[in-house]
């Protein structure tokens, strides 16, 4: 008796569709709102004012010089704080003494609101662009300080006691051994850190001086009701954060390939 293979079962939806299915659906509920007029409020806007609104930005280059701005202090932000946060976290992670004398402090202010140290911030740097910049590295540094910790602490002892075997330096050992093991949690980190730093930038913006920036449009479409200007700003914020996630992604696992091939030969 002979069986025969049953073929696979066709999706209904490509794969690489499938996260569009949730937009697409919203953008459809939108129009219809507006088509059949479930809403005659003036602050749902048209599908195609703000294609209208997104057409004129960009053509104006308006558009270019708000991301350009808001993107500067974003990378400058998470590069401060991203490098910061490795040292703290890599001196709480390898020093025991240091952990003791300044762990207590540090796991206290984590748990102060990011938006609380404004009014500081405000004070010591001004309401310009150093003062934004210092917020985004402080949402920054947090995520990274706590994951590097975390990973170098959770290094298996049995790798420690190799290396103790084997006569590693401690620089051989950092280096070897526990910078290694403890990647995937500090590249999460730092992949953390990036998307923190991101939503801080339109705190920033939106709380401290308005200048120029992303968040600085959706404030002028809020005070001219421009709502059309308002959601634009939505989506651009979103696109952006996607981006920025799809290409941290991509970094942290080329840089811990080599995790999965040396899984794989041994």
């Amino acid at each position: 008796m002979t069986t025969q293979a049953i073929p696979p079962r066709r999706a209904l939806v490509p794969r690489a569709l499938r996260g569009w299915l949730l937009p697409l659906a919203l953008i459809a509920v939108w129009w219809a709102a507006v088509r059949f007029g479930w809403s005659t409020s003036p602050l749902l806007v048209p599908v195609s004012g703000v294609w209208d609104r997104a057409v004129q930005q960009v053509a104006s280059g308006a558009l270019t010089v708000s991301l350009a701005a808001s993107l500067w202090r974003d990378l400058a932000g998470f590069a401060l704080g991203a490098t910061v946060g490795l040292v703290f976290g890599a001196a709480l992670g390898l020093s025991r003494l240091f952990e003791r004398l300044v762990g207590p402090t540090f796991h206290t202010v984590k748990q102060i609101s990011l938006f609380a140290w404004i009014p500081l911030i405000s004070v010591w740097f001004g309401l310009g662009d150093a003062a934004k910049v210092v917020f985004l590295s402080l949402a920054a540094f947090f995520p990274v300080v706590l994951n590097t910790f975390e990973g170098i602490r959770a290094v298996p002892p049995d790798l420690l006691e190799v290396a103790r075997v084997l006569k590693f330096t401690r620089r051989q050992t950092l280096w070897r051994v526990v910078l290694p093991s403890a990647s995937p949690s500090i590249f999460a980190g730092i992949h953390l850190g990036l998307i923190y730093a991101w939503l801080a930038t339109l705190g920033a913006e939106y709380l401290l001086v308005s200048g120029k920036g992303i968040g600085n449009t959706m404030i002028d479409g809020r005070e001219n009701f421009w709502m059309d200007l308002v959601i634009f700003g939505v989506i651009v914020v979103g696109l952006v954060g996607f981006t920025l996630n799809w290409i941290a992604s991509r970094i942290e696992q080329r840089l811990l390939a080599w995790r999965g091939r040396s899984v794989a030969a041994g």
